[in-house]
C-alpha cells in the first residue's frame, strides 16, 4: 500500500487544477465575447421607443462575421445585413466607441427625405418604428452646410441650389460597400444624416435580447427597485 502523499503535494495539485479551471473559463469567456456574443448598454434616447437609455443587450456578434483581434479579418457571416436592421457598429467619428442605429439603405438605394418621410428608390419607406417629437426642427446654419458638404458627393441632380436639413435631404445614393443609418426617434438622432455613410467594415452585430433594463430618471428619484423595468427584461428589439 503506497503513502498518502504529503499535504503540499495535495495542496500544488489542487492549486494547480484551480489554476487550470480559473484559466479555461477566461478562454471561454474571451472566445464567447470575442466571435458570438457581448454585452451593451444603451446610453442616449436616439433609438427610443425601440431601445431606452438604461437598456443593456446581448448583442449577436456572429451573425454578421465577427473580427479576429489585432488581424483585422472578418470571420464569415451567416447573413448580411438587410434593410431594417437594429445594428451595432463602430462609430466612424470616435474610434474604440460603438453606436446602435437602424439600416435604411443598402448599397445603391437611392434615399430622400421629405417633412420628415424617408423615401427608398422611389417608394415611401414602411417605418412603424419611428417617433417624432418635432417635425418644425431646424439645424444651424454650421451643421447644415456640413450636411451639404458630404451629401453633394452622392446627390442625385443639380446640387447649386441644395440645401439639406434635418427633416429634408436628398436625393443621395448609397455607394458600394457602404451602409446608411439612421435612429428610430427621428427628430434627436445624431446619424448618417450627419456623418455620412457607414463602412461595412464596421458593423460588428444586432441586439439579441434585453438582460437588464434601470431608468437612470427614476433612480435618481426613488429607491433603485423601482427603477428597474421589469417589462423590458427578455425583450428582443426590433
Amino acid at each position: 500500500m503506497s503513502p498518502a502523499p504529503p499535504a503540499a503535494a495535495r495542496s500544488r495539485d489542487g492549486f494547480r487544477e484551480w489554476l487550470r479551471a480559473i484559466l479555461w473559463a477566461v478562454v471561454l469567456w474571451l472566445t464567447i465575447r470575442t466571435f458570438l456574443v457581448e454585452a451593451f448598454r444603451i446610453p442616449s434616447g436616439s433609438m427610443e421607443s425601440t431601445l431606452l437609455p438604461g437598456d443593456m443587450l446581448f448583442v449577436n456578434k456572429a451573425v454578421y462575421g465577427p473580427v479576429v483581434p489585432g488581424l483585422g479579418i472578418r470571420l464569415p457571416a451567416w447573413r448580411e445585413p438587410v434593410r431594417g436592421d437594429v445594428l451595432i457598429f463602430d462609430s466612424v467619428e470616435q474610434p474604440g466607441e460603438k453606436i446602435v442605429k437602424r439600416l435604411v439603405g443598402l448599397p445603391g438605394d437611392t434615399l430622400v427625405m421629405r417633412a420628415g418621410v424617408l423615401f427608398r428608390n422611389g417608394q415611401v419607406a414602411a417605418e412603424p418604428f419611428v417617433r417624432h417629437q418635432d417635425l418644425a426642427r431646424s439645424e444651424s446654419t454650421e451643421t447644415r452646410r456640413r450636411m451639404r458638404l458630404w451629401q453633394e458627393r452622392y446627390l442625385v441632380g443639380d446640387s447649386m441650389h441644395y440645401a439639406p436639413d434635418l427633416q429634408d435631404w436628398g436625393p443621395i445614393v448609397v455607394p458600394s460597400d457602404a451602409l446608411f443609418v439612421l435612429g428610430d426617434n427621428r427628430d434627436v438622432s445624431y446619424d448618417g444624416r450627419f456623418w455620412g455613410f457607414l463602412p461595412r467594415a464596421n458593423v460588428r452585430g444586432t441586439p439579441l435580447w434585453v438582460y437588464f433594463s434601470y431608468d437612470p430618471e427614476t433612480g435618481a428619484r426613488l429607491p433603485q427597485l423601482f427603477a428597474i423595468r421589469w417589462h423590458r427584461l427578455g425583450t428582443r428589439p426590433r
